[in-house]
């Protein structure tokens, strides 16, 4: 698969059944030395599209359960999920 055909899928985690973001909005950890992806770093958004200063959410590749034409499907660990729900 390119990166090209997995801009503007949607981000959902499976366990919360919420959109956490669209990739293409996201950026991409890529390790330096192998080229493989890490991680999506999701920015948290508010109202209207506008981004929060300095506050992001890291998921680590092997979350990702499932692919799909639309979507990527996440998997994301209760104490991951506690992080996404903490104040700023």
């Amino acid at each position: 698969m390119r990166l090209s055909e997995l801009s503007g899928k949607e981000i959902v985690d499976v366990k919360r059944a919420e959109r956490l973001g669209v990739l293409g909005q996201t950026d991409l950890e890529i390790d330096e030395e192998s080229g493989q992806i890490k991680a999506l770093i999701i920015p948290s958004l508010k109202w209207f599209g506008l981004r929060k200063q300095g506050h992001e959410v890291r998921v680590p590749w092997h979350h990702i359960q499932k692919i799909g034409s639309d979507m990527v499907i996440l998997d994301v660990p209760d104490e991951q999920i506690k992080k996404l729900d903490a104040p700023d």
